[in-house]
């Protein structure tokens, strides 16, 4: 497996070791994931807009504290060109506080930079109602 440090083939990639350190509450491999830029946002559910690193880190800090989140992205939906992607998914999600499960939806926006693809939006909402169906739509890729 690929550290965060050698993750630099795809947002793709980038956006599942995203997902794995949470799963694991590693923050250090969490944070080398987001580009080196201080424009970097993060928006929890029901949170503020933060702003740059060590406003982001802190907050992951504070929220794996307790432990990692069991999440499971599905339905993806991406959007890219050569130099940016953005993602959404469905999250389910359990953390080791609690067995209630969420259901979350997050847009993941990545940039490609001189150290690969990186990510520069993380924003999460809490999703009215039942989880939806899977959707069949199809990929875009914006040229």
């Amino acid at each position: 497996m690929k550290t965060a440090k050698q993750q630099a083939g795809s947002a793709a990639e980038i956006e599942a070791a995203f997902y794995e350190a949470l799963n694991r509450a590693d923050v250090e491999a969490l944070m080398a994931l987001w580009a080196d830029d201080e424009e970097i946002i993060c928006i929890h559910p029901g949170g503020p807009r933060l702003h740059g690193h060590a406003a982001i880190q802190a907050s992951w800090e504070a929220i794996l504290a307790q432990g990692g989140l069991q999440i499971r992205p599905s339905q993806l939906h991406e959007t890219h060109n050569l130099m940016s992607a953005v993602h959404t998914v469905i999250e389910g999600v359990t953390s080791s506080a609690t067995s209630e499960p969420a259901h979350l939806v997050a847009t993941n926006a990545y940039m490609k930079t001189p150290r690969g693809w990186r990510m520069v939006l993380h924003h999460v909402s809490v999703a009215p109602g039942p989880v939806p169906a899977a959707q069949h739509a199809p990929s875009t890729s914006l040229h």
